[in-house]
This record gives C-alpha cells, structure tokens and sequence, in this order.
C-alpha cells in the first residue's frame, strides 16, 4: 500500500491525531512504484504474490495450439471473453515467509524483455523486502523468464545471500555441450540455442550457489519438490505446506487457463517435449483435481491463485476471489 493511501484512509477513519504516524511509516513497506502485491496465509507461513510484469504475445497461434484449427481456438477465446489476435501472460513471483527464511519461487526475466516486466525487485521493495534479505530461491526450470532475474543487468548475483536450488535434472540438462530441442515445436531452434547459453552462463555463474535436488526432496521443512517433465526434463511443481494446509506452484505447466485447462493436449511452443509436456499437464492437472489442492499459476492471471476442476474430458480453472486488494 503507498504512504498516501495509507495516510487518506487512516483520514477518512477519523483516527489520524490518535497514530504515531513516524513509527507507523517507518515500518511502513516501501512503495517506490505502487506496484500491487498478494499477502495471504498457508498454515504458519506468510506468502507473497510479487510481480515481475507480464509477457505481451501479439498473436496466439502457433504458440498455444499450434496445428489446431484456428476456428476451434477462436471459439474458445470467445466464449471465455478473450481477444483471439494477442495475448498477456502475468509473471507472478511465490514469496515464502517461513521463520527466519524469505523463499521465492523463480526470478522473473531480469532487464532483458523490456520496460512491461523485470519488476521483481521494485515490486519486493514495494512489499518492503530487499534483496538482501532473500535467504532461498527454487528454480522451477531453466528458461530465461524464469532464472534470468538471478543476475543483475552487470552479471552479479541479483539476491547476494541466497542460495539456489534447482533440480539435477534441470541443471543437466543446460550445461551439457548440447541440448536437445528436436521435440519443440518451437521453430526458431537458433533462439533456443541462445536461450541455453545464457542459461548455462547464469548457473555457471551462481555455481559457488547452487543447490541441486532430486525429485520428491523436500526443504526446510514447507517445500516439497516434484518433477514433473516435458516443458523442459527438469521442470518443477513445488508443493509448499503447513499446518495441514497445501499450495502447488505449478509453473509453467499451463500458459492459458481458457486454452489448456480444457485441452492439455494442445501444449506450448516452448515445451522442450511437447507429447510429454501434454501427458505430464493432464496427469498434474488430475492429481490437483482430484486432491482439490490450491494452485499458484506462474503465468495466469494475477495473483495466479485457484483451483483445479475436472471438466468433462478437461480441466477448468476455477480462480480465486477476494473482497479487497491485499
């Protein structure tokens, strides 16, 4: 919340004389930019939906849906209330407050896709955090909206204290000699190319950081990690829990919640496997159905919170609602 909406509300309130505002603003979060953020409860732990920004596609097709009659897409779109010519996909950052720890899941893109997104570390100082302070991150794969804010635009560690997970798997993959890109459908493979060697530079460069884990590896006592393939061999559902109560971040499983909830096969254009991309999304998608878990959506619409719910021979994606901001 910005200083001068808190001070207009406390006016309205008719309690301003009654308030040490110095002390009250001190420990005030900071708002530089008055970029929004999400707090809410899971158990015994504080979480934070923070924005990186979002992603603008000026077309729809062929990165959802590629070889799907675009009539079938367009219906869809439409029915949902959703432009058929472009798309945004929300970049939102899972925060983690648990004891002495800040966590978060994935960085964002850094300073490299322009001035709509590499706003994690303005929107953690609207939410009162420094980069200091960020004791964890998980890597949910390697792809550069997802690692690239480890590093600031001069190549140095982003968040200086913090040490990095990121799967086996994952890590493999990026710093062979080569990566395997023949199941994309991803048709520029020379922009792939160069996507993994800005990868391989960054855990290279955090190597003295870096963490790797195993599928089912659990940390700090709130964080359970799943592999869950296809959209790159490493790629990572993290499952964060407390007090009986669970939340899966399921990254970059699903790109659209009007397109892929209901057809997991159609996929995505960046899926390193598109075929066991497809299979892995129905077969998460069915799990979190069935269990009714809660669900962070990296790339859904902001704050990416909902749920799960079997739809016929699909999915759909119910999301959450709040009766104010916060």
């Amino acid at each position: 919340m910005e200083r001068r909406s808190l001070l207009k509300q406390l006016a309205l309130a008719g309690i301003v004389t009654a308030i040490p505002f110095r002390k009250l603003l001190a420990s005030a979060p900071l708002a530089p930019t008055g970029r929004p953020y999400h707090q809410f409860k899971l158990g015994d732990l504080e979480l934070f939906t923070i924005t990186d920004g979002f992603l603008h596609f000026d077309h729809i097709q062929p990165d959802i849906a590629k070889g799907v009659p675009r009539k079938q897409v367009d219906e869809l779109l439409v029915k949902n209330f959703r432009p058929v010519n472009e798309m945004d996909m929300s970049m939102n950052i899972l925060l983690i407050k648990h004891l002495n720890k800040f966590i978060i899941i994935d960085t964002g893109v850094g300073g490299s896709y322009g001035k709509d997104s590499g706003w994690l570390q303005s929107s953690l100082a609207d939410a009162g955090i420094s980069p200091d302070s960020i004791s964890d991150i998980v890597i949910s794969h390697g792809h550069p909206d997802h690692i690239g804010g480890v590093l600031t635009k001069e190549g140095q560690p982003a968040f200086p204290n913090a040490t990095v997970h990121i799967s086996r798997i994952e890590h493999d993959f990026w710093m062979a000699p080569t990566q395997d890109f023949s199941k994309s459908t991803f048709e520029n493979k020379d922009l792939l190319h160069t996507f993994a060697l800005a990868t391989k530079n960054t855990l290279t460069t955090i190597k003295p950081k870096l963490r790797l884990f195993e599928d089912g590896d659990k940390l700090f006592d709130c964080i359970r990690l799943e592999i869950a393939p296809g959209h790159t061999p490493g790629h990572t559902v993290t499952h964060i829990f407390s007090g009986g109560e669970e939340l899966a971040h399921v990254a970059d499983l699903v790109h659209s919640d009007v397109l892929l909830f209901p057809h997991p096969e159609w996929g995505f254009n960046g899926d390193t496997d598109l075929e066991l991309a497809a299979a892995t999304r129905r077969k998460v998608l069915a799990a979190l159905a069935e269990k009714g878990s809660k669900v962070f959506a990296y790339h859904l619409p902001w704050p990416g919170i909902g749920h799960v719910r079997k739809n016929g021979n699909g999915f759909e994606w119910v999301a959450e609602t709040y009766a104010i901001p916060g």
